[in-house]
């Protein structure tokens, strides 16, 4: 890995320092915007349209120079845009502007490895070499609040992959998240049509929780546990006694990931995207817990077809009576019974004043939000269908934001649906062509499975 000065590859960590690099980048795209919109008055309307989008790509390309080597949550408002914008930049510019930020995903700017030791040797007491027989310096994914290597144990041989925490990360994402409206800003002149309220909380939400590795472990362990074994779906298991609140070390898997994927065959795309579905959602309906964080970096399909799905820093559990909630109010979508839906959710706290919401309104709001699984066809989805769920679900353009404006949606399901949101986007990039809705049903339902892939996860899960 080639050596940069230590002053130059050190992250900021105090306010000031990161607030002096994010108003910058804000200030810069400012003056180029106004610069943008005088040389429009004189243009025309087609070559307004063209420059503005060529002006979204070149703020894309900026944010991926600056907050790329911020890291904290400065990076990760990227990395959300990098898959959660399907579709609110022009369509000549989609592609390449999905590209650049996909760049915050897994090829983030790395930090160098002595520093990173410093961690490791830190947190296990212990030098680097007294564990592994083998560390390899060059990191094989960086992401916004740490870098993963590969090694090998010395006491027993596995082949592992050892997260690191940045030194200091903590601080910059304190920082970070007092800075969260000038990020949003930034961000609102890439994709205007972006909900930044909805994305600075999922941020402030995320990266909390995913500073403690020790949590994320007990998070891995306890999905580990359920899919051991699983025919397609692999969760690999954590060495415990080697994981700390900035390290965590478990089972190393190899496999191609989301990029490769998207070059697949559609047949596996759409088998691929079948397991995609499965974990995230099933998760949440089967087993009253999952991963909040479905997003292309986090998952790779290995050799032998299987998926091993990476990083539960973001995890929720739920309890029961919430998940039948939710399964009770797609069974009324599904018979297309709105009376009957407007009383669950007015029980359940969603409508705090029921009397004023019509029942079929209620109804076609949220069948435009889940009609893509409760649909009993094939759907190929695009990420034009994921930005109409979205806008449908959460935006001011929505058509039904007069009824949006009487609902109080519950935090406990809160999280869930962003999950939601974010595998259909995951999908959609994907193309991915399903009849969603003859897989939901088995945990709407219990219904008897009607794929290849959903028979042997009915046969494993009866097994267990």
């Amino acid at each position: 890995m080639s050596r940069v000065p230590p002053d130059e590859e050190a992250i900021p960590t105090s306010r000031a320092k990161r607030t002096a690099a994010v108003a910058s980048l804000a200030a810069s795209e400012a003056v180029k915007r106004l610069g943008t919109r005088a040389a429009n008055l004189t243009r025309t309307d087609e070559e307004a349209r063209a420059a503005t989008s060529r002006r979204q790509l070149e703020t894309a390309k900026q944010v991926v120079a600056v907050l790329g080597t911020m890291k904290g949550a400065a990076m990760k408002v990227g990395q959300v845009m990098s898959f959660l914008d399907a579709g609110l930049v022009p369509e000549e510019h989609r592609e390449e502007f999905q590209r650049e930020l996909a760049k915050l995903r897994d090829a983030a700017p790395t930090v160098s490895f002595k520093q990173m030791r410093q961690v490791i040797e830190r947190d296990l007491e212990e030098p680097v070499t007294a564990i592994f027989s083998e560390l390899n310096e060059e990191p094989i994914a960086a992401a916004s609040i740490g870098q993963v290597y590969r090694g090998r144990l010395r006491e027993d041989g596995m082949e592992v992959a050892v997260k690191v925490q940045y030194p200091g990360v903590d601080d910059a994402v304190r920082a970070d998240l007092q800075n969260m409206d000038i990020l949003m800003r930034v961000f609102k002149r890439i994709a205007p049509g972006m909900d930044a309220k909805a994305v600075a909380g999922e941020i402030r939400e995320r990266v909390g929780e995913e500073l403690d590795y020790e949590l994320e472990a007990q998070n891995q362990r306890a999905l580990a546990r359920i899919y051991a074994g699983h025919p397609f779906i692999v969760v690999p298991r954590v060495v415990s006694s080697l994981t700390r609140t900035h390290v965590m070390v478990s089972e190393f898997v190899d496999g191609y990931g989301f990029e490769e994927l998207q070059e697949q065959p559609k047949q596996e795309r759409d088998r691929v995207g079948e397991i995609i579905f499965r974990f995230f959602l099933g998760c949440l309906y089967r087993h009253h817990q999952f991963s909040g964080d479905p997003h292309p970096g986090n998952f790779r399909v290995l050799g032998d077809g299987r998926v091993a799905f990476l990083d539960f820093g973001l995890f929720k559990r739920t309890d029961a009576a919430a998940v039948q909630l939710e399964i009770d109010c797609q069974r009324a979508v599904i018979d297309n019974d709105g009376v009957r839906l407007r009383d669950i959710l007015a029980a359940g706290g969603f409508l705090p004043e029921p009397e004023l919401v019509e029942p079929e309104a209620v109804l076609n709001y949220v069948r435009d939000v889940i009609w893509w699984y409760t649909t009993d066809e094939e759907i190929e989805l695009s990420p034009e269908i994921a930005t109409a769920v979205l806008i449908e679900g959460s935006d001011p353009r929505s058509s039904h934001f007069e009824e949006m404006r009487h609902q109080d949606i519950r935090p406990e399901h809160l999280f869930g649906r962003r999950m939601e949101m974010l595998t259909l986007a995951v999908l959609s990039q994907l193309r991915s062509s399903n009849n969603w809705r003859a897989i939901a049903d088995e945990w709407i339902y219990d219904a008897e499975p009607r794929t290849e892939l959903g028979v042997l996860e009915t046969e494993f899960f009866g097994r267990r």
